[in-house]
């Protein structure tokens, strides 16, 4: 079976549109994504550029002013609820990893 589009969302993906919670133009989300997770994560962009339109395409953003070159975008409701989707997901992964280790030397 083919798995839905943004089911699960990548690092970059899930920074940007966290990111797009406020309104920002493309070089204010590379340079917002590389400073909020120290570096740790960064998004060339060429991949911003093509998540962004999937990301319009998709309806879990919406463009919303153009000056020259320059586009700005926030987050929708769709993507909003995909971001939370994803949050509640990882999250979920870290409290078994949790549990699990708590269980160490344990036999099976």
């Amino acid at each position: 079976m083919a798995r839905e589009k943004f089911q699960t969302l990548t690092e970059q993906m899930f920074y940007i549109l966290l990111c797009l919670r406020h309104e920002r133009y493309g070089a204010d989300i590379m340079a917002h994504v590389s400073t909020l997770t120290g570096g740790r994560v960064s998004v060339g962009p060429g991949t911003l550029y093509h998540l962004l339109e999937s990301f319009v395409q998709s309806g879990m953003i919406q463009e919303t002013k153009v000056e020259g070159r320059r586009r700005s975008y926030r987050i929708t409701e769709t993507g909003n609820a995909a971001l939370e989707a994803e949050y509640r997901r990882l999250k979920a992964l870290a409290e078994d990893y949790e549990a699990l280790s708590g269980q160490e030397g344990t036999a099976p």
